[in-house]
């Protein structure tokens, strides 16, 4: 698995279902967030670091989702994360859900924004997370 095409596994749960046994479409965003937590992971990047040691978080700033077709419960889906575009204060991803290895459930375009934890203002990433995103891009 090359980290510019990020891929992180999801069970689907009961809990994840709606009435009619479908995947209740806010927790598309929940499964791409782990993804992305994941996909920082893999860079060497642990959120908590981020926070303690450059006093940074990453928010998503604009998503756009279109829902493709309906993932079940038991279904086993690959929540992917691909770099867009990498800016000194924000990164546009796109995600996408798969059923298997090419049934497309789900897609997003995410923005998210690097923000100075106390004051949740815009600022600039840490030269090390720069590096690592022009890697792997």
């Amino acid at each position: 698995m090359s980290l510019n095409e990020f891929s992180w596994p999801v069970r689907v749960y009961y809990e994840d279902t709606d009435a009619a046994g479908l995947v209740y479409y806010a927790n598309y965003p929940k499964f791409m967030e782990r993804a992305r937590t994941e996909w920082l992971r893999a860079l060497g990047f642990e959120q908590t670091f981020l926070r303690d040691e450059y006093g940074i978080v990453f928010a998503v700033s604009k998503m756009e989702i279109e829902f493709l077709k309906p993932a079940r419960f038991n279904d086993s889906l690959s929540v992917t994360v691909e770099v867009d575009r990498a800016g000194r204060v924000s990164i546009d991803l796109l995600q996408r859900v798969f059923r298997g290895p090419e049934e497309l459930v789900c897609r997003a375009d995410v923005r998210i924004a690097c923000v100075e934890a106390d004051t949740m203002r815009p600022c600039g990433m840490p030269a090390a997370v720069l590096t690592e995103l022009e890697r792997v891009t």
